[in-house]
């Protein structure tokens, strides 16, 4: 199994929610999170003078599919967040050794 990370610019994750349907992933975790890579944020002046934004709003989604699973619903994560700008994000791809769902006591693929 494999845990994919993707964090996206928020206003892109209705896309996002909907390629991984079609790719056929339900479940997932969504979170805002705050951050910065490349960007390093921004900087504006307004009346006050200058102010620095140096951690900008992000959405994390987090999904654990099957192996074989795992390019397509990294190229949907991908198609989707990219608008080409500085800021799309990343993916991130790591291995998970069990999942076990709480209800039933059913195991890794299973279980997903």
């Amino acid at each position: 199994m494999k845990k994919i990370e993707a964090v996206i610019r928020p206003e892109r994750l209705n896309h996002v929610k909907t390629a991984l349907q079609d790719v056929g992933v339900s479940g997932m975790t969504v979170m805002e999170v705050h951050g910065r890579g490349e960007q390093k944020g921004f900087e504006f002046i307004n009346r006050a003078g200058k102010y620095r934004v140096d951690l900008l709003p992000k959405t994390l989604i987090e999904v654990v599919v099957r192996d074989e699973d795992a390019d397509q619903v990294v190229d949907a994560l991908v198609r989707c967040a990219r608008t080409g700008e500085i800021g799309d994000g990343k993916v991130f791809v790591t291995s998970v050794e069990r999942c076990v769902r709480i209800r039933t006591g059913e195991e890794d693929d299973v279980a997903l």
